[in-house]
């Protein structure tokens, strides 16, 4: 399954995170009136349940995300692919091993 497929409702989401629509969707560039729609049962498209799942569930801070990571992020991977699966094994043990982070806190 998809990451983004396991978004079904973005209401709840909301509510966990004790934030208002307007506080929730304008992190992703969604107006409140269209979260609304979204949170009343509207098809939510593919890139906003991305974002959404990026912004609020991961908790990453997109104004942090810049292109070279990801361009670092693929040099490590083609040129020394197993320093690459230490690190991200060493960052899957972190992240499980701290309390509340990650999808399980927002849809457990």
């Amino acid at each position: 399954m998809k990451l983004f497929e396991k978004i079904t409702n973005p209401r709840e989401i909301r509510r966990k995170l004790g934030l208002n629509q307007q506080e929730f969707w304008s992190r992703i560039g969604v107006t409140q009136s269209g979260g609304s729609r979204y949170e009343s049962g509207r098809n939510m498209p593919k890139p906003v349940r991305e974002l959404l799942r990026l912004v609020h569930v991961e908790q990453i801070d997109l104004s942090k995300v810049r292109r070279e990571d990801f361009e670092i992020v693929e040099y490590l991977k083609e040129t020394h692919p197993d320093l690459y699966k230490s690190l991200r094994k060493a960052v899957r043990t972190k992240l499980e091993t701290q309390e509340g982070g990650g999808i399980e806190a927002i849809s457990g």
